[in-house]
């Protein structure tokens, strides 16, 4: 069964730009580690500071070794340096889901 995680981020409504340019680095980096992008969000009308990632990834043991190629992984390190670096980011935390209905209802059977 496939899960889905959200990443829900606090951002510094000054440096959205730089938020902007993180999220497009990820484009490369998180589908070459293992997990399937849909994308990230970022604020356009009401909250300026909440931004969102969202990826598809088969299980909890497939995201713990996503996450350890992705730490190892020349882009995603540079990118992790980049959000420290900026310090961009206020506050993120992950959930994980798992789809009960929708468009790919069909393949929850």
């Amino acid at each position: 069964m496939t899960i889905t995680c959200f990443i829900k981020y606090e951002i510094d409504p000054y440096q959205n730009d730089a938020f902007e340019e993180y999220a497009r680095n990820w484009n490369e980096a998180i589908p070459r580690c293992g997990a399937d992008l849909i994308g990230y969000y970022a604020p356009h009308e009401g909250s300026a500071t909440l931004a969102y990632g969202v990826y598809n990834i088969e299980n909890l043991a497939a995201y713990e070794a996503y996450r350890a190629r992705l730490m190892a992984d020349p882009l995603g390190r540079a990118n992790y340096e980049f959000s420290r670096e900026k310090r961009f980011i206020r506050r993120e935390d992950r959930t994980f889901l798992r789809l009960v209905t929708g468009t790919n209802e069909g393949l929850l059977k």
